[in-house]
């Protein structure tokens, strides 16, 4: 004979239902051991009669099985709250920051000369000024880069200076190794021919000519 599919609903007949409460009961604890025995498990099964009669299962013991999962129930919550707490900072933490985003973009675009009409006369200059410290320190880095580029230029150039320098005496020490040029010459490279200039002085008597007038002159010179 076979037994039909049971219905998942209350016993209306008092006798039936004690009858399967007494078998599915029976067949739950025995479950229960088989658990603990087979898989190593800690189980702890409570079951109360309709009539408020108490069974209970417990591996290794009902005490340490309720102290255990009261206190991993309090873990839970612990977690939970804290769970909460942090999600509630980290709400605050986002809102912080998109209030202060807001802030900083309304303040460039008024940096930029957008949105001023909405400012008083304080706030302008406030910008105003904000601005003249922003300018001086703009020039002042760009004038601190100028002058490292010009430190860094200056450093090559007297590189290059002793390279050339370098470059020129290797040049002359060859060209007097090779006889070409002779060991004391008169005109260096790239130098000035130096010439000595001898001048005499001549002292003598002053002539009469020298000393007569004009009209003389033109007289004689007439005859003449």
């Amino acid at each position: 004979m076979v037994r039909g599919k049971t219905q998942m609903k209350r016993i209306e007949n008092t006798t039936s239902r004690q009858v399967t409460f007494s078998k599915r009961r029976n067949g739950l604890l025995k479950k229960a051991y088989e658990l603990s025995v087979l898989c190593d498990a800690e189980v702890g099964l409570i079951v109360f009669s309709p009539r408020g009669k108490l069974y209970e299962f417990g591996s290794p013991s009902m005490q340490k099985i309720l102290e255990r999962y009261q206190k991993h129930s309090e873990e839970n919550s612990i977690n939970k709250i804290f769970k909460e707490e942090n999600t509630q900072s980290l709400k605050r933490e986002i809102a912080n920051m998109e209030e202060t985003i807001r802030i900083l973009e309304s303040s460039q675009r008024k940096m930029l000369g957008e949105g001023l009409a909405s400012c008083s006369l304080k706030e302008l200059s406030n910008l105003e000024s904000q601005a003249e410290r922003g300018l001086s320190h703009i020039r002042s880095r760009k004038t601190e880069i100028l002058r490292n580029q010009i430190e860094q230029l200056k450093k090559k150039e007297r590189i290059l200076s002793e390279e050339n320098a370098f470059l020129h005496k290797k040049c002359l020490d060859s060209l007097y190794m090779d006889g070409s040029v002779s060991a004391s010459p008169t005109i260096g490279f790239g130098g000035v021919e130096q010439v000595e200039v001898e001048t005499q002085l001549v002292i003598r008597p002053p002539n009469v000519q020298d000393h007569l007038p004009l009209n003389n002159l033109n007289c004689n010179s007439s005859l003449i």
